[in-house]
């Protein structure tokens, strides 16, 4: 009987890290007897290395993008030029084309997440504001409102769960954040609207990247980024040494705090482990967050006992905060999210240091203490990875010994 394992009629892609791993490990395989030379060679040309961004990727979604600006400029510029309605059907045919152009492709091209078809309808996710932007114009509404943003967003994300996109799910995401960031910015005086729109979004992000855990479109790891973003800015900004007035946000800003802690809850339902801590980081940073931006500095031209506690403390839930950031990276094996905390720790700390700090440590020795303060924390996150990783394993081969 023939035991050759057959050579796949499509290799199937794999990052080339994988396949570098896929290839020392099929040698070892081949020198310790568990498989023949030519099952190891069979075994590895079932695979090709391919990058996840390519630079075809990368000028398709740029090309899409300044397309789309493009379209909505040429509408803006040329207002006079042509009826009402010549424009709106105009910019909607243009839509309505790229919509049909990018499902037809996604009939034709099988590859997962090809970049042609997430270009297409990325600028169709695009073109739809020119037409929500046109339909305004139409109706003499403000250009300059927050509320064609939300619509254009909230178009654009269930144009994403329509069709299962990830390019229209990262258009209506910042359209949607800019909206919230905008609606919230014009109802409050001080930072707190912003605050509260920053740490919605993270509370949200992460709880919707629970959610779509084991759905292999990528919307978890997109709604973890922005959960990521949303949470370490929130933090930032009310860490910050300015004097802060916690002002009424109205029903817009506490009805996004609900709906992101809402959306915690339901994530957290069934969350075990540190399934548990990425369902609910986000609204775990939201609340001291909060505590901290209540915790108002004196803005005075001098630094007091309690700018120095304030600071202190914001450091130390910052710390924690890039710890469980860092923590959901390992777990999900998405490095990028390990970077992002280390680099939100080191900007949030030397900014801290000047502001407040500086007042009393002076010259080099500020640099000596800033430089013992990143030592000490790459040593800790280095080995609260290490310390992760192997508990990862050791529940991994755990459940298979069972």
């Amino acid at each position: 009987m023939d035991t050759s394992a057959p050579a796949a009629a499509t290799p199937r892609p794999a990052s080339p890290g994988q396949l570098a791993w896929l290839t020392r490990e099929a040698g070892r395989w081949a020198s310790t007897g568990v498989v023949t030379d030519e099952q190891a060679a069979a075994i590895v040309s079932g695979y090709r290395a391919e990058r996840r961004w390519s630079l075809a990727a990368l000028g398709l979604w740029l090309g899409a993008g300044f397309v789309g600006v493009g379209v909505i400029w040429l509408v803006a510029a040329n207002l006079d030029r042509f009826p009402p309605l010549g424009r709106f059907i105009t910019v909607t045919l243009l839509w309505l084309t790229a919509v049909a152009a990018a499902e037809l492709l996604a009939r034709q091209v099988r590859t997962r997440r090809s970049p042609i078809v997430g270009g297409v309808r990325g600028l169709a996710a695009l073109l739809y504001g020119a037409v929500v932007m046109q339909a305004a114009q139409s109706l003499q509404v403000p250009a300059f409102d927050a509320t064609l943003i939300g619509i254009w967003g909230l178009g654009a994300l269930l144009y994403a769960y329509a069709v299962r996109g990830l390019a229209p799910l990262v258009v209506g995401i910042l359209l949607g954040s800019t909206w919230l960031l905008w609606s919230l910015g014009e109802r409050t005086e001080s930072p707190f609207g912003v605050l509260l729109a920053f740490g919605s979004l993270g509370a949200a992000g992460f709880a919707l990247a629970r959610l779509h855990n084991g759905q292999p479109t990528g919307f978890a790891a997109t709604w973890r980024i922005t959960g990521a973003l949303g949470a370490l800015v929130a933090l930032f900004i009310a860490a910050l040494p300015w004097e802060y007035e916690m002002t009424d946000a109205g029903w817009l800003g506490w009805t996004a705090v609900a709906v992101g802690v809402a959306l915690t809850a339901l994530a957290a339902v069934k969350a075990r482990g540190l399934d548990l801590l990425e369902a609910t980081a986000g609204t775990l940073i939201l609340l001291p967050a909060m505590a901290i931006g209540a915790w108002s500095s004196s803005a005075s031209d001098g630094v007091d006992g309690g700018d120095v506690s304030r600071a202190v403390v914001a450091v130390l839930v910052f710390v924690g905060a890039a710890a469980a950031v860092a923590a959901v990276g390992v777990l999900r094996d998405e490095p990028h999210l390990t970077w992002l905390a280390v680099l939100a720790l080191a900007v949030f700390t030397t900014v801290q240091a000047f502001a407040v700090f500086a007042e009393i440590i002076t010259g080099a020795w500020l640099f000596v203490a800033l430089g013992v303060v990143f030592a000490a924390t790459g040593w800790v996150a280095d080995r609260g990875r290490r310390e992760m990783a192997t508990a990862l394993d050791g529940t991994s081969q755990e459940g298979t010994d069972r």
